[in-house]
């Protein structure tokens, strides 16, 4: 890496340090912008960094955008490649978590989002595990999951992701790794900030869009993962009780990878250890974001062509 970072702001490669907004910025004062967590993997036999899901991640950011009437002055193929060139003006060789944000980028006092200019900027920096993939402690918080009719939760807003830190931060004062989210109907609706997957019998279990989940992308990944090694997947309401009684539960998003829960509210799932099919799809999502299995490259974008 080199020895200053580089961030993507006002459409140029600058230094980090010179990356900065007013505090009159409406986005900074009203949480009216927009973003996207990007992983990129380093692979040091191949030689080269593996952007995941690069195109998928940077549609989503622009459907979040409109959403705020958010302007982005580029294409996803644009923004992919400015992707890669700020990954090398890093030199990153290690694992990376990339930011891009778009926002609300105006000095206003003003609450709404019409007339008020827009702006893009991204960075990036190193990054390992974020929470254990091995076996996480899960609470079911009290916090309930923003509704869709509240704040678009289909969309990475800035300022919804203040429902995520409360819920978090409380199930981490509690002793616990992480938090579930039920929704306002008392059906669980996903992590504090990742999708849940559960296993009942054999079956892969996830729920719905219409539960005020993020549209995850790497839980489109798990699905891709389940099909291939004929795992059944079921898409439906989640009651609380079931995952008392689950045989297996992960975590699934670009931040947590793809993590096994334990236990729930201090009860054991399973054997207490990550389930067969939890290792299984774990086993090929890390191959796969590291670019080791060429029937999944298509899934990541190499930053440096094997010539790191």
């Amino acid at each position: 890496m080199s020895t200053e970072a580089v961030a993507f702001f006002d459409g140029r490669l600058v230094p980090l340090r010179e990356a900065n907004v007013n505090i009159a910025t409406h986005a900074f004062n009203y949480g009216t912008g927009v973003f996207e967590g990007i992983r990129a993997y380093w692979d040091a036999d191949q030689g080269d960094l593996f952007i995941v899901q690069a195109a998928p991640h940077f549609a989503r950011l622009l459907r979040s955008a409109r959403l705020l009437h958010i302007e982005v002055p580029y294409t996803v193929d644009e923004l992919v490649e400015w992707t890669r060139e700020l990954m090398r003006a890093n030199q990153f060789r290690t694992d990376v978590y990339i930011r891009p944000l778009a926002y609300k980028a105006d000095p206003a006092i003003k609450v709404g989002l019409s007339g008020i200019g827009s702006a893009f900027a991204m960075f990036a920096l190193p990054m390992g595990d974020y929470v254990p993939t091995g076996g996480l402690s899960v609470a079911i918080s009290s916090w309930r999951r923003i509704a869709d009719n509240m704040i678009p939760s289909r969309a990475k807003v800035t300022g919804a992701y203040v429902n995520a830190a409360l819920s978090s931060d409380q199930a981490k004062s509690d002793g616990y790794d992480e938090a579930i989210m039920l929704g306002d109907d008392g059906q669980v609706s996903e992590a504090s900030s990742s999708n849940l997957f559960m296993v009942r019998q054999g079956i892969l279990v996830t729920t719905p869009v219409t539960a005020d989940i993020l549209e995850g992308i790497t839980r489109q990944v798990v699905f891709d993962l389940a099909k291939d090694l004929r795992i059944p997947v079921e898409v439906r309401p989640i009651d609380r009780t079931e995952l008392y009684s689950a045989d297996e539960i992960f975590l699934c998003g670009t931040g947590v990878q793809l993590a096994g829960a334990t236990h729930v509210d201090r009860r054991q799932i399973g054997d207490g250890r990550p389930g067969p099919i939890t290792t299984a799809i774990q086993e090929r999502y890390f191959a796969l974001v590291r670019g080791r299995a060429p029937e999944y490259r298509h899934y990541v974008t190499a930053v440096y062509g094997g010539k790191a």
